[in-house]
C-alpha cells in the first residue's frame, strides 16, 4: 500500500496542492502498493487470480443500517463538496467499471458484502498511477471482494461504516502523498488546492489522515484488522523526525490503533496478509510476512534481530537517533536487511521485518494488465473530475526502484535500490491501450519512474547479495562494476513513437545525467534530443557547490558542465535549439550563506532567473531529514551545518532570486553577513546595487541572435515574466535567441511567488512541466 513518495516532486512556487509526481504517483504501498515477500511461493497477480473464483460472502457481514440509509447512493459523490463548479467532462468509464463504493454497488455485484474496505485520504481513481488502484485489483485479481471508502468524514464515525462490517479486514492508506506534505508548504503554509480530491478542493482530508482512519475505524469495529500502507505508513513505520511539530514521533503503529503495516511496494505483502486472514489466522499472528511491521509484547518469539536504541533514548538523545537511522538505513535492501526492534514503554516493541524482494519484470507486468477503469470515479463529474489524473493519464510507468541514493529523497527507504523494469511488450501493449482513448490526442507525456533512464538493476550481483551496503553506485563517482546500459529504454521508446496514432512519445520523469555521461555510446542523448524532448530537458544538478552535493549525495559540478555541454553539442548538430533547464534547492543541509551565494553567482553567470525555488522539505525518513534533526550526518557522524531559521531560509533563497526587486533587502543582508561587499555594486559581477532600492540588473547581458535577455548559457535562461529588476527583457532569452518556455502567472506550470518546493515550467505537450521525482 505504500508506493513511492518522494515528497521532491511537489510544486515549486506556490500554495496550490502539491504537483503529481512519479513520486506521488506511484505511492502505492501497503494499501497502495507495498513491497512483496519472497519466503513464499508467490505466483503473479495474474496467475493467481486466474480461474480463481471469487470468495462467498458470509454471515460475518455486519451491515450498519444507519450508515448505508445515510450514505447509499452517495458512495463517492459524497466526497466530491467543495470547489466550483466545473463545465461538463464527458465521462468514458462506466460505474460498473470500477469497485464498488456504497451498498447498491456491492449488491450490483451479485455480492452481500466485502472482504476488505479501502479507506483512503485520495479521491477514488482506478488508474496505475494511484496506490489504492493497484492494490484494490491487485487483490480482485485473487478472488477477494474490495470496496472502496474514498475522503471519508474523519469528523464521523459513520462515514467508515459504508459497507458494515469487512469479512478481513480494513486497509488504511493516506493516499498517494503524505498527508502533511500535501497539506502545507515548505514554509507550513496550507495549500489552497489538493489534485487528488475532486475539483482540486483542499482540506478532503485530515492531518495525519492514516493515524487519524486508523483511529475513527477502531471507536467502531474494535476487533476488525486494520492494516496501514501507502507512503505516509511506510516512512513512519519507526521512529521519525516529524518537522510539522518539530518533535520525534513514535511509530505510526502506536498512534493509529493499527494491526500491521506494510512498507515498501505492498502487492505480494497484501495477498499472503488476505491469505492469512482468509485462512483463519489470527491478525496478531500475521509476523511473517516480509515488508510488514507489527506490534509485540515481548521479544521471545522474535528471532535474528537487530535491537535500535529505545524511543526514550532517541527522546533523550538526538545522537542515538542519527546512529538509530544509519541501522536502519543500512538494513533497507531486501537481501542483506535484518529484523528490526525498536521499544517503547510499557513493554511495547514494534518489530519490522525485512524489506520485500522487488517484483520481477513478469510480475510488474502482471500489475500493470489488471482492468483498471483508467479514469475517476463517474461521482465526480459534477465536481470537474480529479486533477491529479491530468499528470498521468497519458503516461506510462516503465519502472521502479532507483540506484541513484540521493540524500533528500525516501527511495531507499520506500523502493528500494534495485531496479525492475517493464518489458517492452507490456509497454507498448498498454500505449495502444492509451490511442483508443477518445481524448488521447497523439501525445504519450512521459516513459518512466523514479528516474526514467534506469532500467536494471545496478549490477548483476544487486540480484544476489542485494545492493552494496557502505557504497553507492554513482556517488562520488560511478562504481567500476555499473552496467550502464540505455538499449533498452532505447528499444522500448523507438518501439513507442512507431505506434500507429502516437505523434511524439515525451520523456519527463527526468534522466540522471551522471549516468547518461558514464555511457560511451551518444545515441540515447542524441535520440532524446532528436524525438523526446520539446524545447527543455529538465535535469537536476539541485546545487553548484561541491560541499553540499556531497551531503545530497549528487555528483560534482563539473559532471553537469560537462553533460550541458555535450547536450547543446549533440543539438547544434541536430540544427535544434533546444536547452538544459536545472532544478535547484536552497537550504539543504551542508549550505550556508557561502554556498548560497556561490549558487547565486552560477545563476547570474548562467543568466539564469528562477522565479521559484525549491527549499529543502524534511519529509519523514530521509538521510538529508535525519541531519536535520540531529546535526550530523548518520553516515559518518560527523557535524553538518543545516540553516534553520525562517530567516536564514529566506535569505539564501532570495539570493538565488536576487534580480526580484522583493528581495533587495534580504540580498544585501546576506552578503554583509557573509563578508561579500564585493557583490554589491554596480560592476557586471554585482548581485544588487547599494541601498538605493535598485537592484543592478546585471547577469548576462544581450542575448544571442535576437535574444533580448538573459545570455542562457547551457540553454539556463528563464523567465516568468521578464526579467524583473533586470535586464527587462521580455522572458528569458537564450544566448542563440530563442525564448526559453516562460511560466506566467496563471497557467498551469506554477504560480510565481518563489516559495513552493517545485520548478513548475509548462509547456502543453512538450514535456516541461515534471511531473516525477527530479534526478
Amino acid at each position: 500500500m505504500a508506493g513511492q513518495n518522494n515528497h521532491r516532486s511537489v510544486k515549486r512556487g506556490s500554495n496550490k496542492g502539491p504537483r503529481l509526481s512519479y513520486a506521488a504517483q506511484n505511492q502505492q504501498g501497503s494499501a497502495g502498493r507495498e513491497g512483496a515477500q519472497e519466503s513464499r511461493k508467490s505466483r503473479s497477480p495474474q496467475k493467481q487470480g486466474a480461474g480463481k473464483p471469487a470468495r462467498k460472502g458470509t454471515s460475518g457481514y455486519a451491515k450498519n443500517a444507519a450508515a448505508q440509509a445515510k450514505y447509499a447512493g452517495k458512495g463517492a459523490s459524497r466526497n466530491v463538496g467543495g470547489g466550483r463548479q466545473k463545465h461538463a467532462v464527458v465521462h468514458h468509464a462506466p460505474r460498473s467499471a470500477f469497485l464498488p463504493v456504497n451498498m447498491d454497488d456491492v449488491r450490483a455485484r451479485g455480492w452481500d458484502g466485502v472482504d476488505f474496505a479501502y479507506v483512503c485520504g485520495d479521491a477514488y481513481v482506478d488508474q496505475s498511477s494511484f496506490g489504492m488502484a493497484i492494490i484494490s485489483r491487485v487483490l480482485e485479481s485473487h478472488g477477494y471482494k474490495v470496496g472502496i471508502i474514498a475522503q471519508p468524514d474523519w469528523r464521523d464515525p459513520e462515514s467508515v461504516n459504508v459497507f458494515g462490517e469487512p469479512r478481513l479486514g480494513f486497509l488504511v492508506s493516506s493516499g498517494n502523498m503524505d498527508s502533511m506534505v500535501n497539506h502545507y508548504t515548505v514554509n507550513k503554509v496550507p495549500r489552497s488546492q489538493d489534485a487528488y480530491s475532486p475539483g482540486g478542493a483542499p482540506n478532503r482530508r485530515p492531518n495525519h489522515a492514516t493515524a487519524v482512519y486508523g483511529n475513527l475505524i477502531r471507536r467502531t469495529h474494535k476487533h476488525t484488522p486494520i492494516i496501514l500502507g501507502g507512503i505516509e505508513a511506510s516512512l513512519r513505520r519507526l521512529a521519525h523526525y516529524d518537522y510539522w511539530s518539530d518533535s520525534l514521533k513514535r511509530s505510526i503503529l502506536l498512534d493509529s490503533g493499527a494491526d500491521l503495516l506494510i512498507y515498501g511496494m505492498g502487492e505480494r505483502a497484501i495477498v499472503e496478509i488476505a491469505d492469512a486472514l482468509a485462512a483463519g489466522i489470527a491478525v496478531e499472528d500475521i509476523t511473517f510476512v516480509d515488508g510488514t511491521a507489527y506490534k509485540a509484547r515481548s521479544l521471545e518469539c522474535v528471532e535474528d534481530a537487530i535491537e535500535l536504541p529505545a524511543f526514550e533514548a532517541l527522546q533523550a538523545d538526538k545522537l542515538e537517533y542519527a546512529r538509530s537511522f544509519n541501522v536502519q538505513w543500512e538494513n533497507s535492501d531486501p537481501y542483506r536487511g535484518k529484523r528490526l526492534v525498536e521499544e517503547y514503554p510499557h513493554n511495547v516493541f514494534v518489530v519490522q521485518n525485512p524489506p520485500q524482494k522487488p517484483l520481477s519484470t513478469e510480475e510488474l507486468d502482471a500489475v500493470y494488465a489488471l482492468p483498471y477503469a483508467r479514469d475517476y470515479h463517474p461521482d465526480y463529474e459534477a465536481a470537474g473530475g480529479v486533477p491529479a489524473i491530468k499528470e498521468v493519464k497519458f503516461s506510462l510507468s516503465s519502472n521502479r526502484g532507483c540506484f541513484g541514493e540521493c540524500s533528500f529523497c525516501a527511495l531507499t527507504f520506500h523502493q528500494g535500490r534495485i531496479v525492475t523494469a517493464r518489458s517492452k511488450a507490456s509497454l507498448v501493449e498498454e500505449a495502444k491501450q492509451l490511442t483508443r482513448d477518445p481524448e488521447f490526442k497523439g501525445y504519450i507525456h512521459d516513459v518512466g519512474g523514479p528516474t526514467a533512464n534506469f532500467t536494471a538493476p545496478a549490477c548483476k550481483a544487486q540480484l544476489r547479495r542485494g545492493a552494496c551496503a557502505h557504497k553507492a553506485c554513482l556517488f562520488p563517482e560511478p562504481c567500476k562494476k555499473l552496467e550502464v546500459n540505455h538499449k533498452p529504454y532505447l528499444d522500448v521508446l523507438r518501439a513507442l513513437r512507431a505506434l500507429p496514432g502516437v505523434k511524439k512519445v515525451f520523456v519527463r520523469s527526468g534522466v540522471r545525467f551522471d549516468y547518461v555521461m558514464a555511457d560511451s555510446d551518444d545515441t540515447f542523448l542524441r535520440e532524446l534530443s532528436q524525438y523526446h524532448v520539446s524545447g527543455q530537458l529538465r535535469v537536476a544538478p539541485e546545487h553548484v557547490s561541491d560541499a553540499v552535493l556531497s551531503v545530497m549525495g549528487k555528483p560534482k559540478n563539473e559532471v553537469y558542465q560537462a553533460f550541458c555541454r555535450k547536450f547543446e553539442a549533440i543539438n547544434d548538430k541536430l540544427g535544434l535549439k533546444q536547452f538544459v533547464v536545472p532544478y535547484l534547492m536552497s537550504s539543504h543541509p551542508g549550505s550556508t550563506l557561502k554556498e548560497a551565494i556561490e549558487l547565486a553567482e552560477f545563476c547570474r553567470d548562467m543568466g539564469f532567473n528562477p522565479e521559484q525555488v525549491q527549499d529543502f522539505y524534511p519529509t519523514p525518513s530521509t538521510m538529508s531529514t535525519a541531519m536535520y534533526y540531529t546535526g550530523v550526518d548518520p553516515r559518518t557522524m560527523k557535524p553538518v551545518y543545516t540553516p534553520k531559521s525562517s530567516h536564514e531560509k529566506a535569505l539564501q533563497r532570495a539570493l538565488i532570486q536576487y534580480r526580484n526587486p522583493a528581495n533587495r533587502d534580504l540580498v544585501r543582508e546576506a552578503l554583509r553577513k557573509a563578508h561579500r561587499e564585493d557583490l554589491i555594486g554596480f560592476g557586471p559581477k554585482c548581485l544588487v546595487r547599494p541601498g538605493d532600492g535598485k537592484s543592478s540588473g546585471s547577469g548576462g547581458g544581450k542575448g544571442g541572435k535576437g535574444g533580448k535577455g538573459a545570455k542562457g548559457a547551457h540553454g539556463a535562461g528563464i523567465s516568468g515574466n521578464g526579467a524583473r529588476g533586470g535586464n527587462g527583457g521580455k522572458g528569458a532569452a537564450s544566448g542563440r535567441g530563442s525564448k526559453a518556455g516562460a511560466t506566467k502567472r496563471g497557467d498551469k506550470g506554477g504560480l510565481s511567488n518563489g516559495r513552493g518546493e517545485h520548478v513548475g515550467t509548462h509547456r502543453p505537450n512538450a514535456g516541461n512541466g515534471s511531473k516525477r521525482p527530479r534526478r
